[in-house]
């Protein structure tokens, strides 16, 4: 049951995060094509509620997904199971969540 529900929460965070990678990459071509510099860049991103909400749910989801597939891959690879299983998703997760969520707080919040 675990695995279905795994499964399950992989493919729905990737359906979060499809429109979220093209809407980023929408973003740098028009910042890239635009000449615009870090300091322009942040001066668009700081203090904005919209793009907290949009880097923040793209971190979330970014880290479900890729806690998830290291799981699987840990799985099939290297044979763990159980509790050190367990350990390495909960890890990776929470890692690439504090990483992200900082360097969100960091570019959005003034």
């Amino acid at each position: 049951m675990l695995d279905l529900r795994l499964y399950m929460a992989q493919r729905l965070s990737a359906l979060v995060m499809a429109p979220l990678v093209l809407g980023h990459i929408a973003v740098m071509i028009y910042a890239i094509q635009g000449g615009l510099s870090t300091a322009e860049i942040l001066g668009r991103t700081q203090g904005s509620l919209l793009w907290f909400l949009f880097y923040g749910t793209f971190v979330i989801a970014v880290s479900v997904h890729a806690a998830i597939g290291v799981r699987v891959i840990a799985h099939e690879w290297l044979r763990l199971r159980g509790i050190a299983l367990g350990m390495l998703t909960w890890g990776i997760c929470a890692a690439l969540l504090a990483l992200g969520l900082s360097a969100v707080v960091a570019v959005t919040l003034p």
